[in-house]
């Protein structure tokens, strides 16, 4: 549809995060999901092994991209359970050097780099990362991510980036579509939104958020993110 301005309005991608279940993935991926994440952090109640996500990237259709989450995991760690886990991006959620970002997208992987609202590194790092996207969110609750919290989503307006930028931090069906409208990010990304618990998602929220989403346009043309 093309607005008054001229200007195409499309909905973002969609990332549905914490698979540990090859249905629920394959689920997920039918509901409109675009891309399917991983986590690879111990401490995370969603955390999976490098071989059972291998058996989720096998049944998932081709056009839905695997992502793999890492917390400040090094360069072999990181390449060796791509390789073994199918990924085609991976999403680096700690402290992470600008350099680690650079030798895996040398090496052929989307990488996408977190950065924080309130928290380290924030989004002023932006300039010190020549990521593919920034996924953008805050901090706090005891993990990395996943801690159900929302935030001031319009403060990603401010970031000056020809990247794609991912929203994500306490988003779920029942809000999805305002928080697309205050940040108009190129795609979103939810995990705890849509679980019945840790790990396991709820079809009925997957469904009403990818439902939400593609009915709510942004005022722009998007990068995607995931390809």
């Amino acid at each position: 549809m093309i607005s008054q301005q001229g200007i195409r309005r499309r909905h973002p991608q969609i990332k549905i995060c914490g698979l540990t279940q090859p249905q629920e993935a394959v689920s997920c991926a039918a509901e409109g999901a675009d891309a399917i994440g991983y986590i690879f952090y111990p401490p995370s109640p969603r955390n999976i092994s490098a071989e059972r996500a291998a058996r989720i990237s096998r049944v998932l259709p081709e056009a839905v991209c695997p992502v793999g989450v890492f917390v400040d995991e090094d360069y072999d760690t990181v390449m060796h359970t791509a390789q073994t886990a199918g990924l085609r991006a991976v999403q680096l959620h700690g402290r992470e050097a600008p350099t680690l970002v650079d030798q895996l997208r040398a090496n052929g992987l989307t990488v996408i780099k977190t950065l924080f609202y309130n928290g380290v590194p924030d989004f002023k790092a932006i300039d010190r990362y020549a990521a593919d996207a920034y996924l953008v969110e805050c901090v706090g609750g005891p993990l990395p991510g996943g801690n159900a919290l929302s935030w001031n989503w319009s403060a990603t307006r401010g970031l000056s980036t020809a990247a794609p930028v991912i929203l994500a931090g306490g988003l779920t069906p029942d809000n999805i579509a305002a928080a697309i409208q205050d940040a108009q990010p190129d795609a979103v990304d939810v995990s705890s939104g849509v679980e019945q618990r840790p790990g396991r998602k709820e079809l009925s929220k997957v469904r009403a958020l990818c439902r939400a989403v593609s009915q709510t346009a942004i005022n722009r043309p998007p990068c995607a993110v995931f390809t």
